[in-house]
């Protein structure tokens, strides 16, 4: 037991029937999700992103620290700087830093260093990681679990916005430390990902690709 303050579960159970429906339709859902690099200008608004991302805050995370920080882009010359700045990254990454097996598994995907998105698409979530945190006080506190607590958040904005009705892509040039000095960011805090969102572009395409079957990427033991 616990002497923190505690309040009762709202948790809305369903019937056998009623789960396997609602676990179905989110699969049917979520499946055609795809990483889109061909996005349209078309404005989003910033409510719309602002719930995708209080959607990410309800993550589960290490002693309830919520390690994270999300930046939302819009400005057209913050998306400039950032674009610039990965360009560079990127160059470097398929010039000198990718080994030839690492190339070729991305070759499929027709990727290169240039990352046009990053400017066209209306909104760039910039993802942070927070090693620490700070009471009221402003004391130092060590936050746990970080990596797992902001992939799991990034797994949920993510899923928000595709369930919102917005194509998503997860960016993550390396190194990303421009970020930092971009967007003025602490030191403490490391850039974790950047999460493009938007519509389309008229006429995107996407690679033709399978996903692995439930026999390959999980077991039963009943």
């Amino acid at each position: 037991m616990t002497d923190h303050p505690q309040q009762s579960l709202v948790f809305e159970g369903k019937s056998q029937e009623e789960m396997l429906a609602a676990a179905r339709a989110f699969y049917e859902e979520v499946k055609t999700r795809r990483s889109v690099r061909d996005f349209s200008a078309k404005p989003v608004e910033r409510a719309v992103i602002e719930n995708a991302l209080l959607a990410a805050g309800t993550a589960p995370n290490g002693a309830n620290r919520q390690p994270w920080y999300f930046v939302a882009v819009a400005e057209n010359d913050l998306k400039r700087k950032i674009r610039e700045a990965a360009e560079r990254e990127e160059r470097a990454f398929y010039e000198h830093r990718a080994g030839k097996e690492w190339l070729e598994a991305l070759a499929p995907l027709g990727t290169d260093h240039r990352k046009p998105f990053l400017e066209t698409a209306p909104w760039l979530i910039v993802v942070f990681l927070r090693k620490f945190s700070y009471d009221d006080q402003g004391r130092k506190l060590k936050n746990y679990y970080t990596a797992e607590s902001v992939g799991i958040a990034c797994g949920f904005l993510i899923t928000a916005l595709h369930q919102a009705g917005l194509a998503t892509l997860t960016h993550t040039p390396s190194p990303m430390k421009f970020l930092n000095e971009v967007l003025d960011r602490p030191g403490d805090e490391r850039a974790y990902m950047v999460i493009v969102a938007g519509h389309p572009a008229d006429g995107a395409t996407v690679p033709i690709i399978d996903k692995k079957s439930l026999e390959e990427i999980a077991e039963f033991r009943e």
